[in-house]
C-alpha cells in the first residue's frame, strides 16, 4: 500500500485506463490506447510524433516488468494483471496528460482510477506495481478524465 513520507495516510496510486473491457477482458490503459489509435493510422503527424518521443522517453524512464517476469501479464497465472503508479512517479505522471488530450481529441473515453490497495502484487520497482485485482470490478476511487467517447 502507497503511504505518505511521514508514514501517515494512505497514498493512492493510480492507473489510466479505458472504462471499458477489451476483447481480451482487461481495461487497457493510457498508452495502450494511445498506441491503438496510431495502429489504426488515426493520429495526426503532431500526435504521432508525441506518442513516439514520449513512448522513447517512458521506455528509457522505467522498466517493462515484463523484460523482469515474462509471465507478469500472464493470464493463467496473473488473470487481469494491470500496472499502476506510485504516487512517488511524478515525473512519469507529468507526461501523461498529453496522452490524455490525444485520447480526447479522438473522443476515446479514458479513466483515473486512484486506490490505496488496487489489488495483489506481482510486480513491483521504484516507479510502479504490477496488481492483480482483488475481484473483477473491485471498488476504486475514480474520475473522467474529460476525453469522452
Amino acid at each position: 500500500m502507497g503511504r505518505d513520507d511521514s508514514g501517515g495516510e494512505a497514498v493512492p496510486y493510480v492507473r489510466f485506463q479505458s472504462p471499458h473491457r477489451n476483447s481480451r477482458g482487461h481495461f487497457t490503459g493510457v498508452f495502450g490506447l494511445v498506441n491503438n489509435l496510431a495502429r489504426e493510422g488515426r493520429l495526426s503527424d503532431e500526435e504521432e510524433s508525441f506518442r513516439l518521443r514520449n513512448n522513447r522517453w517512458y521506455d528509457a524512464a522505467y522498466t517493462d516488468p515484463s523484460t523482469v517476469n515474462p509471465h507478469v501479464y500472464d493470464d493463467g497465472i496473473n488473470p487481469g494483471a494491470a500496472a499502476w503508479f506510485k504516487p512517488s512517479a511524478t515525473h512519469l505522471l507529468a507526461r501523461v496528460p498529453g496522452y490524455l488530450d490525444i485520447l480526447s481529441a479522438h473522443g476515446v473515453d479514458c479513466l483515473a482510477l486512484r486506490s490505496a490497495d488496487p489489488g495483489r502484487v506481482v510486480y513491483e520497482d521504484d516507479v510502479q506495481v504490477v496488481v492483480v485485482p482483488y475481484a473483477r470490478d473491485a471498488t476504486v476511487l475514480h474520475e473522467s478524465t474529460g476525453a469522452h467517447e
